[in-house]
């Protein structure tokens, strides 16, 4: 069978720390990801005029993304087990920047939602497989702040994409060169991927000091999965109440994310903010949230140095995160729109660093084949909470207003992690939960 470096002609000259390299092609491709979801959501203010939509039908297209995100998240997560990680991420960008560009040719609501959810299927494939990364390439003292790295470009990637888009729209004068330019970015991408990505064993430029430290770190995981016996399945996995306390993690806060993504635009114009003039803060809580990404990876980080034992740590920081989360609720109160991005911005801070423990808990939990598998379920159970939020945001907005939608954003996260904190047993170390 021929070797990395057969096929693709890479030198055996090592590369320092080339686990951060791969963390970097990760971070890329979670960049790419989110300007490709957030065009839509970016145009959403002109397509709403355009097209006539109110923000019932506006949510329609919204939920059709979410259906396939969150029913992808779990069956991406299942074929990145089973194929790899390297397979896995090739096809489904594939999958999604065709999706992205088909989008120039929607004609109205029906079509916009079919495109839509093609694009949802593939890029709900991304944190799964991301996940799966950090845990071949990376020990478990590194894994906050890898998943922190790649986690950060959902951030960077909606900071950049209202300048981006609204730039190529106003350059072009429309819509629909806008998709087709931001669709080709995941192929620039694909490039890096084959080129750089493979498992740290079978990897041609890995140096033998960062290899041996790798594997050093799954010798007791191989150990204990040796113990354990096959892979379990699904069933198997969702009898772990760990399993349902990472499922709940995102269920419940996965949705402010999302009113951030999807709707932040159409709430400040709801505010008396155009689009332009939302662009100078619309930045402000991405960028909160990228800062979030390492504090929280960060910490925890710091804390197992410390001598924390690993579940501890990362609840420290679920506390954290469910509590600034609350600060949500002083924007009912304000129409300024530097005040509004401050306290998203808080929020956003807070959501991030939770969601980074979010995102690790797979990996510390469970044995490699399961890791996918478990983050794909979370991803899935966050598709499901976003898609109640998102038909509930349309609906109240359209009846009464956005009020009522901030103030639970503010109080369900706090549901989120009291689960976290009852579900996931701390027993002082994360290799006595690592039962699947």
């Amino acid at each position: 069978m021929a070797t990395a470096e057969q096929t693709t002609g890479i030198s055996r000259r090592p590369i320092k720390h080339l686990r951060w390299w791969i963390g970097g092609l990760l971070f890329a491709s979670t960049v790419i990801n989110y300007i490709d979801r957030q065009t839509f959501s970016v145009l959403g203010p002109y397509l709403k005029i355009g097209y006539h939509w109110n923000n019932e039908q506006f949510a329609v297209i919204i939920i059709a993304f979410r259906v396939a995100y969150s029913i992808g998240q779990t069956v991406s997560g299942r074929l990145i087990d089973r194929v790899g990680t390297r397979k896995g991420l090739t096809i489904t960008v594939i999958w999604y920047s065709i999706a992205a560009m088909l989008t120039s040719l929607a004609v109205g609501l029906r079509s916009f939602a079919v495109f839509r959810f093609l694009l949802g299927a593939g890029e709900s494939a991304n944190w799964p497989a991301a996940t799966k990364a950090v845990s071949e390439w990376f020990p478990k003292r590194e894994r906050g702040w890898a998943v922190a790295l790649f986690d950060s470009g959902s951030s960077i990637g909606g900071a950049i994409a209202p300048l981006l888009v609204i730039g190529l729209y106003k350059y072009f004068g429309g819509w629909r060169p806008t998709f087709i330019i931001t669709g080709t970015l995941g192929f620039l991408w694909l490039v890096a991927w084959r080129w750089l990505y493979f498992p740290p064993e079978e990897h041609p430029r890995i140096g033998e000091d960062e290899l041996r430290m790798i594997l050093a770190d799954r010798q007791e995981q191989d150990s204990a999965e040796a113990r354990t016996g096959p892979r379990p399945g699904w069933k198997d996995l969702l009898k772990l109440p760990q399993t349902w306390g990472i499922i709940a993690a995102r269920t419940m806060t996965d949705p402010i994310w999302f009113f951030i993504t999807d709707w932040f635009a159409i709430y400040l114009v709801a505010k008396g903010i155009n689009p332009e003039q939302g662009l100078l803060a619309f930045w402000i809580p991405f960028v909160a949230a990228d800062l979030g990404n390492f504090f929280g990876g960060g910490l925890s980080s710091w804390l197992i140095r410390r001598g924390w034992p690993v579940l501890r740590a990362r609840k420290a920081v679920v506390i954290f995160g469910g509590l600034g989360m609350a600060l949500l609720i002083p924007t009912v109160f304000t129409s300024n729109l530097f005040a509004l991005a401050g306290l998203f911005a808080i929020s956003t801070f807070a959501y991030a660093s939770f969601s980074t423990m979010a995102l690790v808990l797979p990996s510390d939990l469970y044995r490699s084949e399961s890791v996918a598998t478990v983050s794909g379920m979370s991803g899935t159970g966050a598709g499901l909470g976003t898609i109640i939020s998102t038909y509930l945001i349309g609906y109240v907005s359209d009846r009464y207003s956005f009020e009522p939608i901030l103030i639970a954003a503010s109080l369900v996260p706090l549901v989120g992690m009291v689960l976290v904190l009852l579900l996931i047993r701390d027993t002082g170390t994360a290799r006595a939960e690592r039962v699947a």
